[in-house]
């Protein structure tokens, strides 16, 4: 009798997950549809040992129930290598604590268990800065902390956004122009007054019509359809969390472009399942931590995108010889 496939998910708190959107539940519910076995943890439940990883796991049932959708049993401490594969699935911010809990999950990796994302990709990763290596992909971007090095890439594109490299969900994101009185101000609350570093690029009226698209990759491949999140009246932020609506649409041939050029690099560096948001044909952001949009897609063209991460889990699992095929 075939062992089933044991799987760990480290996450935030479940019972704060929103049902109906939910990308990890939508995972979760696919590996369980498979018979795999299922364990939960939090950040918190992590640590080493002498160079051993553990964790402090609960077994974890999910159903399609939006009432009751999950059932966890009585934490048991074991090493994460004792797991077939660690989905790494805890919300940003990217603080030192995620990268502690990078470090953690390595030890786990080096000890044979699958880690969806690979931990050095993660940390290796900022989903802002990392645009830099696909500029041919990207907008002007400027990245830096001097605020007149700012002001001048303001007055050369006439209207920018600027934003935090470790923010998400639409936080802290700002639209200024030539003329804006509040433009210094703005440089001064996110580089802090020149001693952290700030992103600002170019700003793209597409996001007006056409919305922020998400585009999902898995294992380098993009999911046929996108998610085109689209702003308020009131609001520049293409974010589902900032309170933009989510339509689908097919993927154009810019689209498969861009995914030509990212994916398989990020698939060399074990980045599984990433989202890369696209506003009028440019990549603006690379995320790698938590992507969201499956449910929206799923919803919108019948699909199952989170069997389809489980599925390419198991195929990873294979070539490794850790399951049968």
């Amino acid at each position: 009798m075939t062992q089933a496939i044991r799987l760990a998910v480290v996450m935030d708190p479940i019972a704060e997950c929103k049902y109906a959107k939910d990308s990890t539940l939508a995972m979760l519910l696919a590996a369980r549809k498979r018979g795999w076995q299922l364990s939960y943890l939090e950040q918190q439940d992590l640590w080493l040992r002498d160079g051993i990883a553990y964790g402090r796991a609960a077994p974890l049932d999910v159903r399609a129930d939006p009432q009751r959708w999950f059932t966890l049993g009585t934490p048991v401490t074991a090493p994460l290598a004792d797991f077939d594969c660690v989905l790494m699935r805890k919300d940003p911010p990217f603080d030192t604590e995620y990268i502690y809990t990078t470090y953690v999950l390595q030890r786990a990796q080096l000890a044979g268990s699958l880690i969806v994302n690979c931990p050095q990709g993660l940390r290796d990763i900022n989903e802002k800065v990392f645009t830099a290596w696909f500029p041919q992909c990207c907008a002007p971007t400027l990245i830096c902390r001097n605020m007149a090095d700012m002001a001048a890439f303001a007055r050369e594109h006439g209207k920018i956004v600027v934003k935090p490299l470790d923010g998400m969900g639409g936080r802290s994101i700002f639209v200024t122009e030539v003329g804006d009185k509040n433009m210094q101000v703005i440089f001064e609350t996110l580089t802090d007054y020149g001693n952290r570093f700030a992103i600002a690029q170019r700003y793209l009226p597409e996001i007006a019509e056409s919305g922020d698209s998400r585009v999902l990759l898995i294992d380098g491949e993009p999911v046929p359809y996108a998610l085109a999140r689209m702003p308020t009246a009131t609001d520049n932020r293409g974010n589902l969390a900032a309170g933009a609506s989510g339509v689908g649409r097919p993927l154009n041939d810019r689209d498969r472009w861009l995914a030509q050029q990212i994916g398989p690099e990020l698939a060399r560096r074990g980045m599984l399942f990433v989202g890369l948001d696209v506003i009028g044909g440019f990549v603006t952001e690379i995320n790698v931590t938590s992507p969201t949009g499956i449910r929206e897609l799923d919803r919108q063209f019948d699909l199952d995108i989170g069997g389809m991460v489980i599925a390419a889990i198991e195929q990873k699992l294979q070539a490794r010889g850790a399951v049968s095929a």
